[in-house]
């Protein structure tokens, strides 16, 4: 098991049970996050064997049919379901309490509603460093195990706001000295044009319908991405990794 450490805090919206996560990295991850609450492990003898069980966690064996009851249909659990309590929430002004030279980028969600788009999404952020990822907390998905095996364990490192009113929010995080930048396909601006050398807030739309207005006026540009003509445009998942990577490029 790793022996990596986060005591940063995510959000999370209330949910109906808890979720249950499965696959070796989100569960590692999360035995491995001390500001996770887990509730209870299922697992077979062999992969329970490789790891350290934290003192006090139920645990309970099981062979693979068992545990293919607790996860969607033909997921693949790869020996472990680990049920835990959802995280609690995290402030949007504690997430931008950050130093002043730091430009690490934002990434902010206007109503993204898969959950494995979500979960690549935050795979990505943790891998470029971002401050936190950003949604509405009602058009947004919860924790579940889908999202939880697509973030590979991002879930335990990298914040999750969830805010009433996401305008209001790039508001605050204008004040806070981000540039805000829409992705947008009707933009003229290209992406790299429209990057700072500063602090960056990447905003990017729902699959399919893109950006709301009202969040389009709250940003400071519009960028495209300049993708080819035969396409009209990227999964979301795929837009948020080449825009961080520009935005962290562009830092240098």
């Amino acid at each position: 098991m790793s022996s990596h450490k986060s005591h940063r805090r995510r959000g999370a919206a209330p949910v109906s049970g808890n979720p249950k996560f499965y696959g070796r990295h989100a569960v590692y991850a999360a035995l491995d996050n001390p500001d996770r609450r887990l509730i209870k492990l299922w697992g077979t003898r062999e992969e329970l064997g490789k790891i350290v069980i934290p003192e006090g966690l139920a645990v309970q064996f099981a062979d693979a049919a068992d545990l293919a009851r607790y996860v969607p249909k033909d997921a693949p659990h790869q020996g472990l379901v680990l049920e835990v309590a959802p995280m609690e929430d995290v402030w949007l002004t504690d997430a931008l309490a950050v130093d002043e030279d730091d430009t690490r980028p934002l990434l902010i969600l206007d109503q993204v509603t898969d959950p494995h788009n979500v979960g690549a999404i935050f795979r990505t952020a943790a891998a470029f460093n971002a401050v936190a990822v950003i949604t509405q907390d009602r058009h947004a998905p919860p924790e579940s195990g889908a999202l939880a095996k697509a973030a590979s364990g991002a879930l335990e490192v990298t914040p999750w706001v969830r805010v009433v009113n996401l305008a209001r929010a790039l508001e605050e995080i204008a004040e806070a000295g981000y540039w805000r930048i829409g992705l947008s396909g009707h933009a003229t601006a290209t992406l790299e044009q429209a990057l700072t050398p500063g602090r960056n807030a990447l905003v990017l739309g729902a699959e399919g319908d893109g950006m709301r207005h009202n969040i389009e006026e709250h940003c400071d540009q519009l960028a495209k991405l300049p993708i080819s003509e035969q396409m009209e445009s990227l999964n979301v998942s795929n837009a948020a990794a080449i825009a961080l990577y520009a935005a962290t490029v562009r830092r240098g």
